[in-house]
């Protein structure tokens, strides 16, 4: 038995493995404990053609919701591991705001399952220099390399950038939300070299209104992207629900 065998048990006694939830310990890490895990929805078809908003029965291929008919998105869906719920926030609060940036690999586990079949490359959701300053990361990259580490498909961190610093969106309302990240994302040099053709999955923490994915979306799409496919950990689908 190597000497560092004996540390990583008295490490594990110590510092069990606890859930992203609740704190319980629980026998692997990432794992949710039961409690928790009844608390996550898991997000799969039936779903609306065009966004992925899930559906309450089948109502065919190509179905769509009420909100797509009326106003086609900028993007080429919507895929959420979990429903916004109490567990769901949790994780993403103690990742985003409490630096437990293991949690990056929690999310990406569940996440990884609704990857886009066509997927070439991933792109974060950037955030303001001035907010990964004060925050020490970006949780959507981590999430993104991740994601790229299980999958092998490439993780291109600084393609997309957040040129004006933004309010947080956090109860601001759909308009409110549109009118803060207008302008907000562009580019970086070589951006249509990197994109020309290219199924891009833009990957965040938690959707929302979709404002911002929706602000990400055009700029990759108007530097050559073919397509735009949101990926995130949680979708919010109470429309009174203000995210995070």
């Amino acid at each position: 038995m190597g000497v560092a065998e004996p540390v990583l048990k008295l490490v594990a006694l110590a510092l069990p493995p606890r859930c992203p939830g609740c704190g319980e310990v629980v026998e692997a890490d990432h794992r949710f404990c039961a409690a928790c895990w009844s608390q996550l929805t898991l997000i799969a078809p039936p779903w609306c053609a065009s966004c992925n908003l899930p559906f309450d029965y089948d109502r065919g291929p190509v179905a769509q919701c009420g909100q797509c008919l009326a106003t086609p998105p900028v993007h080429d869906g919507v895929r959420a591991a979990v429903a916004y719920g109490p567990a769901a926030r949790t994780l993403a609060l103690k990742l985003k705001y409490g630096g437990r940036t293991a949690y990056a690999a929690t999310a990406a586990r569940l996440m990884l399952r609704l990857m886009p079949e066509d997927a070439d490359l991933l792109v974060p959701v950037p955030l303001h220099r001035w907010r990964i300053w004060g925050r020490g990361f970006n949780q959507a990259a981590l999430i993104a390399r991740e994601l790229s580490r299980r999958s092998g498909i490439a993780a291109e961190i600084d393609l997309l950038r957040r040129v004006k610093a933004t309010p947080v969106l956090r109860g601001l309302g759909a308009r409110g939300r549109t009118k803060a990240v207008a302008g907000a994302f562009g580019t970086a040099p070589g951006a249509w070299e990197r994109l020309k053709g290219r199924a891009v999955v833009l990957v965040d923490d938690i959707h929302t209104s979709g404002a911002t994915t929706d602000a990400c979306a055009r700029v990759l799409k108007r530097a050559g992207a073919a397509r735009v496919t949101v990926l995130c950990w949680a979708r919010v689908l109470d429309p009174d629900d203000p995210g995070d």
